[in-house]
This record gives C-alpha cells, structure tokens and sequence, in this order.
C-alpha cells in the first residue's frame, strides 16, 4: 500500500489536516493516538511506567500524569531515553498491526518526530509537512493547552526545525495565521488526489 508520512512541529494542525483525509478515505494510523491509548488508564504501558518510575508518574485517574512526564524527561536526558524505550516499542507494534488491517486509498502515518526519529523516512513513499510559523505554533498551543510560554518555547527547541523538516518534504500544506478552512481544504483535496494517483 502506498504510504504517506505526515508531520508538522506542534500546533501545526497535523490532526486536522489527518481528519480531513480520514474523510476522503485515507487510512490514518496516528502515533500520537497510540501514545494516548497506551498511557490512558489500564493502558499497555502504565505497569511498565510504574515500574521505571513509581506510582507518582500515574495521576489520580489511572493515566500517566503527562504533565509530570514531560518536566521530568525535559530535565533528565536518560530518564527521557528510558521513556521512550518503554513507549516507542509498543507504539511500533501497534502501528503495525494498524497498517496490516489497512483498508484506504492509502494509508497516512501521522508521526509529529518523523524528522527527529530518523527512522520514517525510508519507511515511507512520501512525507508531507504541515507547515506554519513559529508564532503561529506559540499561539495555538497556549490556546489549547494553556501550557505556559517557557514550556512551549522548551517543546519547540526539543523538535526538528521549520527547515529542517521542509528540507526532507515532498509536499507541504501551509496552515498558519493566513490560512481558512476552505483553503486547507482545497490543499489537501490537491494532494489527496495527486496520491491515489501515485497509489494507483
């Protein structure tokens, strides 16, 4: 099946552009969706969590507290290695078994570190950025997740750069200030159809 990677720095609008697939017939398999499920309560990797870290990572609803994670991985390096040895396996085993029951046109990996990972870009036919400016991000995340500024600010050094991910692009969707609806919706029905194309 034709393959499509999709990545975007955070608050770049990867998941509405990923909707606007889903409902074009593109099958969306969406690590960040993965991640969620696998540190929800009962989750796969909350045993594992407790048992690198202790019950304090797991909030009062049985989920990993995220907020008390992300400082924590921000300001330890190994504690951020450790982490990710714990999540990035279980996310790969579900991503494939995502991708064998696969149904769509195409299929869309919506990887927000599809740059940073390194391991993506030859799993993929094509990478689509979603591209916007940096006060663009800023804005958008302190309006849906009141995170505060340094933290923001902290996130974005931790991402690939704006020109680093357009550098590995074969095809970008602007989406910042500017940028209506129907305008991303008219750049994503261009690429949509350019890959069922590419997919035939």
């Amino acid at each position: 099946m034709f393959k499509i990677g999709l990545t975007g720095g955070i608050g770049s609008g990867k998941s509405q552009v990923a909707g606007i697939l889903a409902e074009l017939g593109a099958s969306i398999i969406d690590t960040d969706v993965i991640a969620h499920q696998l540190t929800a309560a009962r989750g796969q990797a909350i045993p594992l969590l407790i048992k690198a870290f202790g019950p304090e990572v797991i909030g009062p609803d049985g989920a990993m507290d995220r907020a008390r994670v992300r400082q924590m991985v921000f300001d330890d390096p190994n504690r951020r290695r450790t982490l990710e040895g714990i999540i990035h396996p279980l996310i790969a085993q579900e991503v494939e078994r995502q991708a064998q029951e696969a149904t769509g046109c195409y299929v869309v990996f919506v990887v927000p570190l599809l740059v940073e990972s390194g391991r993506w870009l030859d799993r993929v036919d094509r990478v689509c950025v979603v591209d916007c400016d940096r006060q663009t991000q800023i804005d958008r995340v302190q309006l849906r997740s009141q995170l505060p500024l340094a933290q923001i600010e902290q996130i974005l050094q931790a991402q690939a750069t704006r020109q680093a991910r357009l550098q590995v692009a074969h095809d970008v969707i602007l989406n910042d200030h500017q940028t209506q609806l129907h305008h991303l919706r008219r750049q994503v029905l261009g690429l949509h159809q350019r890959w069922c194309n590419l997919a035939s």
